[in-house]
């Protein structure tokens, strides 16, 4: 049994665009040689079991993506103790007021810094906060102010190529799915 890794694949079932039914993702890491393949939604979030070391992961799975399905797409690969750490070191309170701020956790691809990555994330006074974590940055956006939030200002960058974006409840779901036996 090998270790159990979560891949978020950027850009899946977006706005219409790079439309890949679940099932085909799966057989996309089965015919690869992942174990114990599970999706979460329909927007590209991956539980699964290797043998590999997280650090090739991504590139394979970028790789095995575009072979079999002629997508180039962006796959950031946290372990279950890194995701446990992501969730254990958000912000006091963060996600804990899902009626007051819209809480996203922005993942950050291996050779993006936290540094490199804060250069192009715009904040608005009294809408927007944002915090460093490890491979991740944590931005809560006021609900009622969201249509003001510069989060979407990240968006054509070059940074943001190495990035993707979870809901906190998705990024709790995620881990809940990889702590279970």
């Amino acid at each position: 049994m090998g270790q159990r890794y979560v891949a978020l694949i950027r850009g899946i079932n977006v706005g219409g665009k790079n439309l890949v039914l679940m099932h085909d993702l799966r057989g996309v890491f089965t015919d690869a040689g992942y174990d114990d393949v599970r999706t979460y939604i329909q927007s590209g979030n991956v539980v699964f079991e290797s043998d590999r070391s997280r650090h090739d992961l991504a590139d394979h799975l970028e790789a095995e993506i575009e072979r079999a399905l002629g997508l180039e797409l962006v796959v950031v690969v946290r372990s279950h103790r890194e995701l446990r750490g992501v969730v254990d070191s958000a912000p006091p309170g963060f996600g804990g007021s899902p009626g007051v701020y819209h809480s996203d956790v922005i993942f950050l691809k291996d050779g993006l810094t936290t540094e490199a990555a804060m250069e192009v994330v715009a904040t608005r006074d009294g809408v927007d906060q944002v915090w460093t974590g490890t491979g991740v940055l944590y931005f809560a956006r006021l609900s009622a102010e969201r249509t003001k939030s510069k989060l979407s200002s990240i968006m054509g960058t070059e940074a943001y190529r190495s990035m993707t974006i979870r809901n906190w409840n998705t990024t709790t779901r995620l881990l809940a799915m990889l702590d279970e036996p």
